[in-house]
């Protein structure tokens, strides 16, 4: 009982304790959930209409465009201002594809299986892949749809596994870039049906078809005179807020904006001293009595230039013009240079010269490396008997060759010596340009075994193999710790930004002040790589100064003003534009209130009254969308358009000037009016402006939140 009351009186403590205890709990566990909540958020790239997209599958949408980028273009690697232009490409497109499958799902529209065969082996090939060059037939220059069913069985086939290496890459390769263009195919159908639904519901009638013809089918020659409004100071013209308020809410839209970053920056060169100008110009120097001696012309070119040695001739034409002018003067042995030209000192050798064919044009048949070279050496042996006593060589190569070069009998095209070294090797080289025409050479390569036929040749021509040595003048380890440590000495001693201006101008750096950025900004101003300043500012807040930032060539310091609110842009801020709209528009009814009390009967008098010249201009329609020696004024348009021949206009106030007129001559179009025709092309020109505005517009009025900042 002792025990029982004991607890009693510490009841109020055990509630507490167990209070406490039940907290930890709720609260420990809201943080376990809660830790996958903050994971998923750090992870969001972007969230459109509600629906995220996460960082890892932005990514992997970006690595698969990049790699489609290579394969085109045969580039290990991409510069950066294209890696931007992907990730720019990959966020539009994944918007685009959220919003239009919200739309379509509402519509019950869909590609299904059976329509996306149709399209990609079936009776109506999609246009996507009838443009692409490689199913296209080289002798009819069309669409070869055998050549499509034969890539796509290739890279469906189940024994990839057991092929080697080398053919396993490519083939693998192929089958990802068939994969990525194959889901592009069924995006855009799926566009398309949307696009064509909505255009379908908008028809041009019979009024839009004769005001179209009409715009178009006579034009006008006119004489007129101008008066620009530079003619009266804006200082005589005035313009009330009120004024600039008006005109402000009805363009109100037009000046919607994202959040932006007000900075001011400073961007120093990282150029060479003159100490390693002339460390660089001792060094060439010291080589040229070097080349003109060495017989290791291929090793001293690859040890000390930008561009590596290629053991080939080259024809004139291959050549730029400097190497051009000095081959031919030049005899074998002679060394031109050292010449000094946007900070690079070149110095060429002539290093032998002959007379050849340019190119060769090559068929092969290529027996791929299987690891039993005997076998492979036989095969080639009786494949070379076959073709001696008149096999043919085309079939032959689509029966044994093992590359894609095999559907089209072998044919690989033509080589200059340069080519031929890059693409295969140096004994490739050696084989095609020495066999004659109609004749064959056995030849080996990384690729495999090819036994090779040339099957023409260009004419002779003056060819020369060239030693080039490049050698760009760059700042020195030195140079570039002198140039760092004097702008880190610079910010170490300016930390408040409201000194920031005098402090540059006394060191002598150029300040750069009240520059806007936004997010999606992939520059700053026109730096190279400067993408990471951009993402410091949105980063920091107002008065932060950055550390330096290694864009490129130059070294760059950034300090926050302020920040710019999404929204609209404040009435201030656009007043400059507004009040020099306003300027104009009141200085063009001044002009012409001006002139028309004159009460002048003739172009020449106006010109006279305007202090101008008479001109002339041909062929002025409705429809012109810029008139040739004025520029773009649609009220001109529309008043010649209206006007009769020789009669004189009333001043027409434009965006530029005032403008007086007079008809002199008139053009018809020859063609008679086709209601039918004008309003079918009327529909197809609004069918082509739906393709794009209507997706655009999804875009628009989507609710789209753009987190890349944070990781790019």
């Amino acid at each position: 009982m002792a025990t029982l009351e004991k607890i009693r009186s510490k009841a109020g403590l055990l509630v507490l304790v167990v209070g406490l205890a039940l907290f930890a709990f709720i609260i420990g566990d809201f943080l376990n959930s809660g830790s996958t909540y903050f994971r998923q958020s750090q992870e969001k790239v972007a969230e459109v209409d509600g629906e995220v997209i996460k960082i890892q599958d932005y990514q992997n949408r970006v690595d698969e465009m990049t790699e489609m980028y290579k394969m085109q273009s045969g580039s290990a690697s991409l510069p950066e201002e294209y890696q931007t232009q992907i990730r720019q490409s990959v966020f539009d497109g994944m918007v685009q594809e959220i919003v239009l499958d919200n739309a379509t799902s509402k519509l019950g529209l869909t590609v299904s299986p059976e329509e996306l065969f149709d399209m990609v082996q079936g009776e109506n090939i999609s246009p996507m892949i009838q443009q692409m060059q490689m199913f296209v037939n080289p002798q009819t220059g069309a669409f070869d749809k055998t050549a499509l069913l034969n890539f796509l069985k290739t890279i469906d086939d189940d024994n990839i596994a057991n092929y080697p290496a080398d053919q396993q890459a490519q083939l693998m390769q192929a089958r990802q870039f068939w994969m990525f263009w194959e889901k592009n195919i069924k995006r855009q159908r799926l566009e398309q049906k949307y696009t064509t639904l909505l255009s379908k519901a908008v028809s041009a009638n019979k009024l839009d078809a004769k005001d179209a013809f009409d715009g178009s089918a006579v034009s006008s020659d006119i004489v007129y005179a101008m008066q620009s409004y530079a003619t009266i100071p804006d200082s005589t013209v005035q313009v009330s807020k009120s004024e600039i308020e008006k005109l402000y809410n009805q363009r109100k839209e037009l000046f919607k904006q994202k959040e932006g970053k007000v900075i001011k920056y400073i961007a120093v060169d990282i150029r060479p001293s003159k100490e390693d100008y002339d460390k660089a110009s001792a060094e060439i120097e010291s080589l040229k009595s070097e080349l003109a001696s060495t017989d290791r012309v291929a090793d001293l070119v690859t040890e000390n230039s930008e561009i590596p040695y290629l053991d080939a001739f080259f024809a004139e034409n291959a050549l730029d013009a400097e190497m051009k002018q000095f081959v031919k003067t030049a005899n074998v042995g002679d060394v031109y240079g050292p010449v000094f030209e946007n900070d690079k000192y070149r110095m060429f050798k002539l290093v032998d010269k002959t007379v050849a064919p340019d190119s060769v044009k090559v068929s092969h048949i290529m027996l791929a490396n299987t690891g039993d070279e005997a076998a492979i050496k036989a095969k080639a042996d009786s494949l070379l008997n076959v073709l001696k006593k008149g096999g043919d060589f085309a079939e032959l190569a689509r029966e044994f060759s093992a590359d894609q070069a095999a559907e089209k009998g072998g044919e690989l095209g033509w080589f200059t010596e340069a080519t031929a070294l890059r693409g295969v090797n140096e004994d490739f080289k050696k084989a095609v340009f020495s066999t004659p025409v109609n004749d064959y050479s056995i030849v080996k390569s990384l690729y495999g075994t090819h036994i090779v036929k040339v099957t023409e040749k260009t004419a002779n021509v003056d060819k020369y193999k060239v030693a080039d040595i490049d050698m760009t003048v760059s700042p020195s380890t030195k140079t570039y710790g002198n140039i760092y440590n004097e702008l880190n000495q610079f910010i170490s001693k300016n930390h408040d930004m409201n000194k920031l201006d005098d402090a540059a101008k006394e060191a002598g750096y150029n300040l750069l002040s009240n520059v806007t950025v936004t997010a999606n900004d992939q520059l700053l101003g026109s730096i190279k790589n400067s993408r990471p300043v951009v993402r410091w500012a949105f980063q920091n807040k107002k008065g932060d100064i950055s550390e330096i930032f290694e864009c490129d060539d130059k070294f760059v310091i950034a300090a926050i003003q302020g920040t710019l609110p999404e929204g609209y842009r404040s009435v201030e801020s656009v007043t400059p534009m507004l009040k020099s709209e306003l300027v104009a528009q009141k200085k063009g009814e001044k002009i012409s209130q001006d002139l028309a009390a004159k009460n002048l009967t003739s172009v020449d008098a106006y010109a006279q009254a305007m202090n101008s010249s008479v001109d002339s201009v041909k062929f002025v329609s409705f429809a012109t969308r810029r008139i040739a020696g004025i520029g773009v004024e649609p009220k001109l348009n529309a008043m010649v358009s209206l006007a009769q021949e020789g009669q004189l206009s009333a001043p027409v106030a434009g965006n530029n000037g005032v403008y007086v007129f007079k008809v002199y001559g008139q053009n018809k179009d020859a063609k008679d009016y086709d209601e039918a025709a004008e309003v079918k092309t009327l529909d197809a020109s609004n069918a082509y402006r739906f393709g794009f505005q209507a997706i655009q517009s999804l875009v628009n009025k989507a609710d789209v939140e753009d987190n890349r900042i944070r990781f790019y």
